[in-house]
């Protein structure tokens, strides 16, 4: 194991935290969004098998393969069918991924779509009607999402390793985030 990015005794423990070295993707977690990405050297966000983001907009708005229609046109069509939101991907020295875009035009770009069906959000919220608050807390949580996520490619993921005379006494692993502090008020 690597030298701790952290440590200290408390009540005559020694308390460590580390980067976790085999972190769970949160995209294997319970999502309420579902991340369609395509990156010619990168398997991104959920298994899909669309070959772009055309093919999952057609699919999104139900449209015939032949459509005419521009992207933009299909981005207004699919904001009536679910909550969707753009996927930027920074490749520079290690990946970061968020919905709003990087100041960089040579190592970023937009490389899919995070999405939640109006179908699924009802169910979710058991609701017949999903409002324009609900359409943002929804807009809200797949950022979240996407934070999440952006931590796990970012390696910002850590766990702790409590030991006490030498021996390890207890660990826990799959803190997201930079602050990894967090791990030392849940052992604590």
């Amino acid at each position: 194991m690597h030298a701790p990015v952290y440590e200290e005794t408390h009540k005559g423990h020694q308390i460590k935290i580390h980067h976790d070295p085999d972190p769970e993707s949160p995209r294997d977690w319970d999502n309420l969004g579902t991340m369609i990405c395509r990156h010619s050297r990168y398997a991104l966000g959920d298994k899909h098998s669309f070959d772009d983001a055309r093919d999952f907009l057609i699919d999104l708005c139900d449209l015939s393969d032949e459509s005419e229609l521009s992207t933009s046109r299909m981005l207004e069509l699919a904001n009536d069918k679910a909550v969707i939101l753009p996927l930027f991907l920074y490749d520079h020295s290690g990946l970061a991924m968020n919905t709003t875009g990087f100041h960089c035009p040579w190592d970023s770009g937009q490389v899919g779509f995070i999405y939640a069906t109006l179908e699924t959000i009802r169910k979710e919220h058991n609701v017949s009607r999903v409002s324009a608050i609900l359409r943002e807390r929804v807009a809200e949580y797949l950022r979240c999402e996407v934070s999440s996520y952006d931590d796990y490619l970012s390696g910002n993921v850590y766990g702790y390793t409590i030991e006490r005379d030498g021996e390890n006494v207890g660990s826990c692993w799959g803190y997201l985030g930079a602050n990894n502090t967090q791990c030392i008020e849940e052992c604590s």
